[in-house]
């Protein structure tokens, strides 16, 4: 069965992209049999990358146990980072990204599922450390929730997962 591509936008991305990146591909690997291919591909990118992931996106995901071996922030426009990727879902997870328009590539795609994830930016206002760690730590576990319905979109036939995505955001 193919697995469900997923491309996070986030206008920066360097802390919302990255973290549901992080926690997609983890979530694949950690539920997938031993020698089988994940159902569940993510890449994360932005319309104008920040060019560095925010630190406190790496240490809150290092912290609850996700890799950051890899992650970089990287822009939608990068025909390296996103070579041989296509995309079966786009998931904004700024509210700046769900207004912005696409590049133009993403528009050719077949069956591109377009949807958006309002996600609060934990690294916005950080001068309260346990207020951080508290966004932070509800900006995953939003994360890992919404992750786990994609998950089981994944395990549906292709011809059933359009349809089963478009009634996540319901």
């Amino acid at each position: 069965m193919k697995p469900l591509n997923i491309l996070y936008i986030c206008t920066h991305n360097r802390c919302r992209s990255v973290l549901s990146e992080a926690i997609t591909n983890h979530y694949a690997i950690n539920n997938t049999e031993q020698g089988s291919e994940p159902r569940l591909i993510a890449k994360s990118a932005g319309s104008t990358p920040a060019g560095e992931v925010h630190p406190l996106t790496l240490r809150y995901l290092d912290e609850v146990g996700y890799t950051i071996e890899g992650l970089t922030s990287n822009s939608w426009d990068d025909k390296q980072y996103l070579e041989g990727f296509e995309p079966d879902v786009l998931i904004t997870v700024c509210d700046n990204a769900a207004g912005e328009t696409c590049p133009v590539w993403l528009g050719s795609l077949p069956g591109l599922t377009k949807l958006h994830w309002g996600l609060a930016d934990p690294s916005k206002s950080t001068e309260d450390e346990q207020q951080t760690k508290a966004n932070f730590e509800q900006a995953i576990a939003t994360i890992e929730e919404r992750v786990s319905k994609l998950w089981q979109v994944a395990q549906l036939p292709e011809s059933e997962r359009k349809q089963a995505l478009l009634d996540l955001t319901k």
